[in-house]
This record gives structure tokens, C-alpha cells and sequence, in this order.
């Protein structure tokens, strides 16, 4: 019997994976400014520091609208067990109910505008008007944190509604 030979596998030797190393990042420390802080004229337009400042003013002016939405959605609810056998009494307490509900729904609103204002400090698009990309200006933005468009933008979007609004 002749003698076989077997032929010998060969094993493939695993490849070796070339990792990069991750790059350090240089990120920037967050910057802190006091409580007593507020943005000046004279520092340039929504630097970091007007950037916090208004993040912070619109996070804290969010936490107190649904802390009282909250409170009045609670305190509503505690109403509605006391049925009163006065027809007068009850039209009075569902007016009542009628304009609480209103003003939590103005309240629902502002915090989505106080959340797409927070969208817009993350997209360094805050404190520019939406339509000419102008500065709001910090006066305006003190006064109102959400404001989207420049008081002349305004003014036209405001003149627009009320032409579409007679249609």
C-alpha cells in the first residue's frame, strides 16, 4: 500500500485590527458667571456668557411655569369633587375651570417657545432674528427671553396676521 500523505491546512493567522488611538478633545470648561451677572452692551454680541445667562434665565423661568401648571392641574382636580346642587354655582365654577385651563394652555405654549429658544442657544442661532438674521438685542431679549425676531420683524409678522386674520 502506497502511503498517502495528507496535505497540511493551513491555519490563517487572524489579521490584527489597526486601532487609532482616540483623539484627545479639548474641550472647553463650561463657563460659570455669578448670579448677580448680566449681559452688557459692551461685551460682543451672545458671546458664552450671554449664552449661559440665557439659558439659565430660560431653564429656571421653564421649572417655575410647570411647577404652577402643576399645581393648578392638582388643585383643579381637588375641585372637581365638590358638585354643588346650585345651578348658578356650577356655571360659575365651570367658567372658573374654563379660564384656568386657558391660561395653562398659554403656559404649555410659552414652554415649548422656552424650549425651541434652548434648541436655539445649542444651534448658536439665539438672540438673531429668524427672518433677517439681524441681533434681536439684549434689551429685547431681557424683556423677552423667547423673542424670535427683531421688534421690526415683529411688527410685520403682527401686521401680516391681522390682514390674513380679516381674509
Amino acid at each position: 500500500m502506497p502511503k498517502t500523505t495528507k496535505a497540511k491546512k493551513k491555519v490563517a493567522k487572524p489579521k490584527t485590527k489597526v486601532v487609532s488611538k482616540p483623539k484627545k478633545t479639548t474641550a472647553k470648561a463650561p463657563i460659570k458667571i455669578s448670579k448677580t451677572y448680566v449681559p452688557k452692551d459692551t461685551e460682543k454680541y451672545m458671546c458664552e456668557k450671554h449664552k449661559v445667562f440665557f439659558r439659565i434665565k430660560l431653564n429656571e423661568w421653564k421649572k417655575e411655569l410647570v411647577k404652577a401648571n402643576n399645581e393648578a392641574l392638582y388643585n383643579g382636580s381637588m375641585d372637581d369633587n365638590s358638585i354643588s346642587a346650585d345651578i348658578v354655582d356650577q356655571a360659575s365654577s365651570y367658567t372658573d375651570k374654563n379660564v384656568e385651563m386657558k391660561a395653562i394652555n398659554r403656559q404649555i405654549k410659552l414652554i415649548s417657545e422656552i424650549d425651541k429658544a434652548l434648541m436655539r442657544i445649542r444651534d448658536d442661532t439665539y438672540g438673531f432674528c429668524l427672518d433677517t438674521a439681524e441681533p434681536i438685542g439684549l434689551k429685547r431679549l431681557m424683556a423677552r427671553p423667547v423673542a424670535k425676531y427683531t421688534i421690526a420683524a415683529q411688527e410685520k409678522h403682527e401686521k401680516d396676521e391681522k390682514v390674513h386674520a380679516d381674509d
